[in-house]
Protein backbone atom coordinates (compact mmCIF):
# COMPACT_ATOMS: atom_id res chain seq x y z
CA UNK A 1 0.00 0.00 0.00
CA UNK A 2 1.32 3.41 -0.81
CA UNK A 3 0.94 6.53 1.27
CA UNK A 4 -0.68 8.25 -1.71
CA UNK A 5 -4.17 7.38 -0.50
CA UNK A 6 -3.69 9.28 2.75
CA UNK A 7 -6.37 12.01 2.84
CA UNK A 8 -4.05 14.69 4.18
CA UNK A 9 -1.15 13.98 1.84
CA UNK A 10 -1.29 17.43 0.31
CA UNK A 11 -0.73 19.16 3.63
CA UNK A 12 2.07 16.77 4.51
CA UNK A 13 4.09 17.28 1.32
CA UNK A 14 3.18 20.89 0.58
CA UNK A 15 6.16 22.95 -0.56
CA UNK A 16 7.78 25.04 2.16
CA UNK A 17 6.55 28.58 2.48
CA UNK A 18 8.05 31.61 4.08
CA UNK A 19 7.61 32.24 7.78
CA UNK A 20 5.47 35.24 8.63
CA UNK A 21 6.59 37.82 11.17
CA UNK A 22 3.90 36.63 13.58
CA UNK A 23 5.16 33.05 13.24
CA UNK A 24 8.72 34.24 13.88
CA UNK A 25 7.58 35.89 17.11
CA UNK A 26 5.76 32.72 18.18
CA UNK A 27 8.84 30.62 17.49
CA UNK A 28 10.98 33.02 19.48
CA UNK A 29 8.47 33.15 22.32
CA UNK A 30 7.96 29.43 22.70
CA UNK A 31 10.52 27.25 21.01
CA UNK A 32 13.62 29.32 21.69
CA UNK A 33 12.54 30.15 25.23
CA UNK A 34 11.93 26.47 25.93
CA UNK A 35 15.35 25.48 24.63
CA UNK A 36 17.19 28.27 26.37
CA UNK A 37 15.45 28.08 29.74
CA UNK A 38 18.11 25.53 30.66
CA UNK A 39 20.96 27.76 29.50
CA UNK A 40 23.45 29.05 32.00
CA UNK A 41 25.13 32.42 31.97
CA UNK A 42 28.90 32.46 31.55
CA UNK A 43 30.71 35.81 31.34
CA UNK A 44 27.49 37.58 30.46
CA UNK A 45 26.55 35.19 27.65
CA UNK A 46 23.98 32.42 27.64
CA UNK A 47 25.53 28.99 27.16
CA UNK A 48 23.43 25.97 26.36
CA UNK A 49 24.87 22.65 27.35
CA UNK A 50 24.41 19.74 24.99
CA UNK A 51 22.46 17.40 27.31
CA UNK A 52 19.56 19.79 28.07
CA UNK A 53 19.37 20.70 24.38
CA UNK A 54 19.22 17.03 23.36
CA UNK A 55 16.53 16.40 25.97
CA UNK A 56 14.29 19.17 24.61
CA UNK A 57 14.84 18.26 20.97
CA UNK A 58 14.41 14.53 21.62
CA UNK A 59 10.93 15.08 23.04
CA UNK A 60 9.99 17.04 19.91
CA UNK A 61 11.35 14.34 17.62
CA UNK A 62 9.54 11.57 19.50
CA UNK A 63 6.26 13.47 19.05
CA UNK A 64 6.88 13.76 15.31
CA UNK A 65 7.76 10.07 15.04
CA UNK A 66 4.57 9.15 16.92
CA UNK A 67 2.47 11.14 14.43
CA UNK A 68 4.11 9.32 11.53
CA UNK A 69 3.48 5.99 13.23
CA UNK A 70 -0.20 6.89 13.66
CA UNK A 71 -0.46 7.81 9.96
CA UNK A 72 1.07 4.47 8.97
CA UNK A 73 -1.34 2.50 11.18
CA UNK A 74 -4.29 4.43 9.73
CA UNK A 75 -3.09 3.59 6.22
CA UNK A 76 -2.81 -0.07 7.15
CA UNK A 77 -6.45 -0.06 8.27
CA UNK A 78 -7.67 2.05 5.32
CA UNK A 79 -7.06 -0.59 2.66
CA UNK A 80 -9.54 1.05 0.25
CA UNK A 81 -7.84 4.47 0.45
CA UNK A 82 -11.07 6.25 1.37
CA UNK A 83 -9.68 8.53 4.07
CA UNK A 84 -11.89 7.00 6.75
CA UNK A 85 -12.35 3.65 8.45
CA UNK A 86 -15.47 1.51 8.66
CA UNK A 87 -16.30 -1.19 11.13
CA UNK A 88 -15.46 -3.73 8.43
CA UNK A 89 -11.97 -2.21 8.10
CA UNK A 90 -11.46 -2.61 11.84
CA UNK A 91 -12.81 -6.16 11.90
CA UNK A 92 -10.63 -7.20 8.96
CA UNK A 93 -7.45 -5.76 10.48
CA UNK A 94 -8.13 -7.14 13.95
CA UNK A 95 -8.94 -10.59 12.60
CA UNK A 96 -5.37 -10.72 11.33
CA UNK A 97 -3.51 -9.28 14.32
CA UNK A 98 -5.82 -9.94 17.28
CA UNK A 99 -8.30 -12.70 16.38
CA UNK A 100 -9.00 -13.40 20.05
CA UNK A 101 -10.81 -10.08 20.59
CA UNK A 102 -14.58 -10.65 20.53
CA UNK A 103 -16.52 -8.88 17.81
CA UNK A 104 -18.80 -7.10 20.30
CA UNK A 105 -15.74 -5.47 21.92
CA UNK A 106 -14.48 -4.21 18.58
CA UNK A 107 -17.94 -2.88 17.72
CA UNK A 108 -18.08 -1.05 21.06
CA UNK A 109 -14.60 0.40 20.52
CA UNK A 110 -15.56 1.53 17.03
CA UNK A 111 -18.69 3.28 18.30
CA UNK A 112 -16.61 5.02 20.96
CA UNK A 113 -14.11 6.36 18.42
CA UNK A 114 -16.80 7.31 15.86
CA UNK A 115 -17.42 10.66 17.51
CA UNK A 116 -20.18 11.88 15.16
CA UNK A 117 -21.94 8.53 14.79
CA UNK A 118 -21.71 8.41 10.98
CA UNK A 119 -20.33 4.83 10.98
CA UNK A 120 -16.97 6.18 9.82
CA UNK A 121 -13.82 6.91 11.78
CA UNK A 122 -12.01 9.89 10.29
CA UNK A 123 -8.27 10.30 10.53
CA UNK A 124 -8.83 13.01 13.13
CA UNK A 125 -10.90 10.64 15.30
CA UNK A 126 -8.34 7.89 14.80
CA UNK A 127 -5.46 10.17 15.73
CA UNK A 128 -7.29 11.36 18.84
CA UNK A 129 -7.93 7.78 19.88
CA UNK A 130 -4.29 6.80 19.32
CA UNK A 131 -3.04 9.74 21.39
CA UNK A 132 -5.67 9.40 24.12
CA UNK A 133 -4.40 8.53 27.54
CA UNK A 134 -6.23 7.62 30.71
CA UNK A 135 -4.26 10.46 32.31
CA UNK A 136 -6.19 12.88 30.04
CA UNK A 137 -9.42 11.98 31.85
CA UNK A 138 -8.13 13.05 35.23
Amino acid sequence: MSASCFPFEQTIVAPPRGVTEQERRMIAAFEVDQVFKNATEVNGEHVLELDPFIKVMSSKMVAQDKDEEIRQVFLAFDTHCRGFLTLDDLLRACSQVAPHIPRHRMEAAFREVDSDGDSRVSYRDFEYMMKYSLDDRM
